[in-house]
Parts: C-alpha cells; structure tokens; sequence
C-alpha cells in the first residue's frame, strides 16, 4: 500500500512543484478563488436571497394580522381569526361557525391569510 500510495503522491507533488514554479514571485493566484467565489454568489442569489424574501413577506403579513381574516394554519385547517393581541403571540382562530369551536394558536403557525373567493374556488372543486 506504501508504494501505491508514493506512485500517486510523487506526481501530484511533482505537478505542485511545477505550478508554483510559474506563480508569480509575491504575488497571490487568485485564478483558484475565482469559481469558489462564483458558486457563492449564485448560492446567494439562487437560494438565500429569495428566502430571505419570502421570510420577510410571511412576517408582514403576520404583523398584518386582523379580526376577520380568513387564515390557513401549517396543518391546513382553515378558520377566522377572532382576537389578535398586539402583544403576544397568541391568536384565535374559529374554525367552526355552527358550534363556534375557537382554537388558540401562535401566529407562526398561521401559513397564509386566505382572500374570500380562494375558498369559493377550492370549495367547488369538490
């Protein structure tokens, strides 16, 4: 295994050798940064950027929260919202209208408030 190991080391090395040889006397070779730098500037904005988006949206409209709203919860369930306190981070929710059943829930469990006519379209789709 030592012998493998030197054959394929002893060339690598050697290649080193040659390379730095060529690299300016001084001077940085910034020509192996360069595609490292590139995959982080696409990471960044193929990746992070629009999440950070999309998190700052889901923020507003959780700050934007009112009595009324038709909200739809990280589970799916859908209800209205009956009290919103400024200060904490509760919120209720009804979710039936005939028995009145009211859930109290954080607002980060609330994914979306729902426009009226997005539940009338889901609801024909039955």
């Amino acid at each position: 295994m030592d012998s493998w190991l030197n054959s394929f080391l002893m060339p690598l090395l050697a290649q080193a050798a040659k390379g730095n040889a060529q690299a300016p006397p001084g001077g940085f070779d910034f020509t192996f940064f360069l595609p490292m730098i590139l995959i982080g500037v696409l990471f960044y904005f193929m990746i992070m950027r629009p999440e950070r988006k999309k998190s700052a949206g889901l923020q507003e409209m959780l700050k934007a929260l009112k009595k009324n709203d038709r909200v739809v919860t990280i589970g799916g369930i859908y209800g209205t919202v009956v009290n919103v306190q400024e200060n904490s981070d509760i919120v209720t929710v009804r979710v039936d209208e005939n028995t009145n059943a009211k859930l109290r829930i954080r607002r980060s469990a609330i994914s979306s408030v729902v426009k009226d006519d997005e539940v009338v379209e889901k609801d024909d789709g039955k």
